[in-house]
């Protein structure tokens, strides 16, 4: 079984067939195309999308129903295609892709970006950052306390 370096976790094994594949990278991370989701059972519902290639890359996320439960996604037809969705109707949060908002975490608080969502099928495991043009939601949504701290 592979193994990944960590650098919260320290190492960790895999199954190959849970490794998300970014085909096209992440904006000013393009070199970095593969991610194991960490989920910790006492940090819950947070997960850690660590980097296989960069054991000190390690981003935050929520899925964006645990912040906004009528979150609406804004998936692109050249996205759907990347990801192996016939076009972007065929995107259902929870069904066929799992959604995910960035966490910051920074002085003045908490913040989640619901304006561009990892976007994962759930039968390719390749992922994008969708990235929404109708601004009807922020890249710096405020995480209130109880979303932002796990019970």
């Amino acid at each position: 079984m592979p193994q990944c370096q960590t650098c919260y976790f320290g190492t960790l094994n895999y199954n190959e067939t849970t490794v998300l594949e970014f085909p096209r990278g992440l904006p000013a991370f393009e070199q970095e195309r593969a991610f194991i989701a960490i989920e910790q059972p006492h940090t819950r519902p947070l997960i850690y999308l660590q980097s296989l290639d960069t054991p000190s890359l390690c981003f935050v996320a929520l899925p964006v129903q645990f912040i906004d439960p009528e979150y609406q996604l804004e998936l692109s037809d050249e996205d759907a295609e990347t990801i192996g969705l016939a076009d972007a109707t065929a995107a259902v949060i929870g069904s066929s892709v799992l959604c995910l908002a960035l966490v910051s975490i920074r002085e003045t608080g908490v913040t989640a970006n619901l304006m561009a969502p990892m976007v994962t099928s759930l039968a390719t495991r390749r992922t994008v950052q969708a990235i929404s043009a109708s601004g009807r939601y922020s890249h710096q949504h405020v995480l209130e306390a109880a979303e932002a701290v796990p019970a």
